[in-house]
């Protein structure tokens, strides 16, 4: 699998020295090359917040039909609904319109595989122990149950009656909705 900044659109390919940022800078100055201003404003067109996993297989925007401008994304280890997650909804909702919540697990994430000893295996390596928890899990469609619930139970947010959850399969590329009664 290759990706746009793997591959220059140019064919002068960067030299073999060239670091991952060195050509993701050079991916962009093609980008901004042949930029125009969208002239959009921050606030989503479609009202809506997707939470998701960081892992590289969600290509999001593809999976959802989304365009640029058409909902915040905020992506995490998991995408578990976590302090810094209810921080950036509670922005997107009272500061930017949001009136939506997706929340977007997948097959086999990482998270899956580790538990809280890896923030003990991390103090033991550099003499301190992380604040954050790992929010590892083991069920993921009891993971994404608790995120809604989470979403749906914190006092910040204003829209909680419009709160899905669903798993994405990484080898059909299809969501397939949580019931959060389980």
């Amino acid at each position: 699998m290759t990706t746009s900044a793997s591959l220059p659109a140019h064919p002068a390919r960067p030299a073999s020295g060239d670091s991952v940022t060195d050509r993701l800078v050079t991916a962009n100055r093609r980008y901004a090359a042949e930029f125009t201003d969208p002239g959009m404003d921050a606030r989503p067109v479609l009202r809506v917040a997707v939470v998701a996993c960081m892992d590289a297989r969600l290509d999001l925007h593809k999976a959802l039909g989304l365009e640029l401008g058409d909902c915040h994304t905020i992506r995490n280890a998991g995408g578990v609904v976590t302090d810094d997650t209810i921080r950036s909804l509670t922005i997107s909702q009272r500061a930017l319109g949001t009136r939506s919540v997706i929340l977007i697990h997948h097959t086999g994430c990482g998270l899956e595989s580790l538990t809280e000893d890896f923030r003990h295996e991390l103090e033991d390596e550099v003499g301190q122990r992380p604040a954050w928890a790992v929010e590892a899990f083991r069920d993921v469609d009891q993971d994404v149950r608790q995120s809604m619930q989470r979403v749906r139970t914190n006092p910040f947010l204003l829209h909680k009656d419009d709160v899905r959850g669903f798993v994405f399969d990484v080898h059909t590329g299809l969501l397939r909705e949580i019931d959060p009664a389980g």
